[in-house]
């Protein structure tokens, strides 16, 4: 079993743009992390403090607490291959 991925994405409500960003994290980690993932979403809507305390600057925006390095993306994560990437997940294709 690989290493498991912590994710956190910050989203405004059910805008386009958030359920996008939930659509395609959520694929791309049932893809390519089945079993390995735990993903929060977290609506700042309902969470505005959670903006300042986690230095959230524009949403949607995914962070990656673990494995470390830290690592946020900003967008609705359509890019498959920069997320891939991002996540240090396109050398295990």
């Amino acid at each position: 079993m690989g290493t498991e991925y912590v994710l956190r994405l910050y989203v405004a409500g059910m805008s386009q743009r958030s359920t996008a960003a939930i659509k395609n994290i959520t694929e791309i980690c049932d893809a390519h992390l089945p079993g390995r993932y735990d993903l929060e979403v977290i609506d700042i809507y309902q969470h505005p403090t959670f903006l300042q305390r986690d230095q959230i600057i524009a949403v949607p925006t995914l962070v990656k607490k673990q494995p470390i390095p830290v690592r946020c993306f900003i967008g609705d994560l359509a890019n498959r291959e920069k997320v891939l990437l991002g996540l240090d997940l396109q050398d295990k294709l």
